[in-house]
């Protein structure tokens, strides 16, 4: 019996008649949803739950409702045709909205664009209204993550029509996604606020998106105004990109913490993905970019990289042990390259190292379940992998 198929035993009827048996594939509890007969959160909470009890029942599943606090966040999308052409889709349009707005709609002035911003805004949530009472919560989620990305681009005209874009700004809203730039601030702080307002309305994960790289863009740009007497000065930028990645992933932990933690269904989805990525980005680029003059910095280094790896096994987010691994394998090259470049032993003993992480890897998969059961004690009850 596995979690992609497994049988489903009908409860003994009162009446004496035989309980049914029949399998379950993944695919139908999908197709149960996108004809609406249960959400698509409740068909990933069902699944979940079944899959984790098919563990211990030998021939009956029972199912019963997944809103509990202990029960399995709800995962993302499946990988499939037609969420590629939802997303592919729904990105082309964002885009069209925001990284290619190019000088032609400018032409038409902040009247102009500001009406455009409204109109598409609407139809987008209306949209994504009549997506979300059909259950179809994918498309649902590009439309809402669409009208978020509209904010900034609104605000941009308010502030040209009433004459408070600050001076010296950009005159092209095209280079909202290219410059850094302290003025820009005021789109991302009131994108926050409406991301956060839509987000509370929709609770749909992917439009925390927009949020996750909203908060990256402000991280520059508040460099950016720190620095106004300054002068510019990269190792600052790199420093505030620090803090902001930090500050991000705490937020996105928070989130995590809360969703896993809360008794209702839809609150029960993955909201912390993006800011786990943007901020695992921010936090590592900016260790990863600070130089330091003395082998013991940089075996600090490696061994915050190596913490990040274990992090990322403890709370169940690969992301950290992506980044982390690449921050040890970086390492690595440094000491091959620098410190024993011309060392003729030190080929054959990374040779080795190489093929004890395999080992490692190895003993790991075997060892897992027991592995993340440690881990998990170091990490508060909401951030342990279910």
């Amino acid at each position: 019996m596995t979690q992609a198929d497994f049988q489903h035993t009908a409860p003994q009827p009162a009446t004496g008649v035989a309980a049914r048996s029949i399998a379950l594939h993944e695919q139908d509890v999908h197709d149960a949803a996108q004809v609406g007969i249960i959400t698509t959160a409740q068909a990933q909470a069902l699944w979940a739950r079944w899959g984790a009890r098919c563990a211990h029942l030998s021939d009956a599943v029972v199912a019963t409702p997944a809103s509990v606090v202990g029960a399995p966040i709800a995962q993302g999308p499946r990988f499939g045709f037609v969420n590629v052409l939802y997303y592919f889709g729904g990105l082309v349009a964002i885009g069209a909205m925001s990284l290619f707005m190019t000088l032609g709609f400018q032409a038409m002035g902040a009247g102009g664009l500001l009406a455009i911003a409204l109109a598409y805004g609407y139809a987008c949530l209306k949209v994504a209204d009549h997506f979300k009472a059909k259950a179809l919560l994918v498309p649902a989620g590009l439309l809402a993550t669409l009208a978020v990305v509209l904010v900034p681009l609104a605000l941009w005209c308010v502030q040209h029509l009433l004459g408070l874009w600050p001076e010296g700004g950009s005159k092209s809203f095209a280079q909202y996604h290219t410059h850094i730039d302290w003025r820009w601030q005021t789109l991302e702080f009131g994108t926050l606020a409406a991301a956060a307002v839509m987000l509370w309305r929709y609770k749909l994960p992917f439009m925390v998106m927009p949020v996750a790289i909203t908060l990256w863009y402000l991280s520059m740009d508040v460099a950016n105004g720190l620095m106004q007497n300054e002068g510019w000065d990269y190792k600052f930028v790199r420093d505030v990109s620090l803090v902001f990645g930090l500050g991000t992933c705490a937020m996105a932990m928070w989130v995590d913490m809360r969703t896993r933690l809360s008794q209702s269904t839809e609150w029960r989805q993955d909201f912390a993905f993006w800011l786990y990525i943007f901020g695992a980005i921010m936090f590592w680029g900016g260790l990863s970019l600070r130089d330091s003059s003395n082998e013991l910095g940089k075996l600090m280094y490696a061994m915050l990289n190596l913490g990040l790896v274990l992090l990322g096994a403890a709370i169940g987010r690969r992301v950290f042990t992506i980044f982390g691994a690449l921050g040890v394998a970086g390492y690595l090259g440094y000491l091959s390259h620098r410190v024993f470049q011309d060392s003729l032993l030190f080929p054959f003993a990374l040779t080795v190292l190489g093929l004890g992480v395999v080992w490692l890897g190895v003993k790991w998969q075997h060892n897992e379940a027991a592995i993340n059961a440690r881990l998990s004690r170091w990490v508060p009850e909401g951030l342990r992998p279910r």
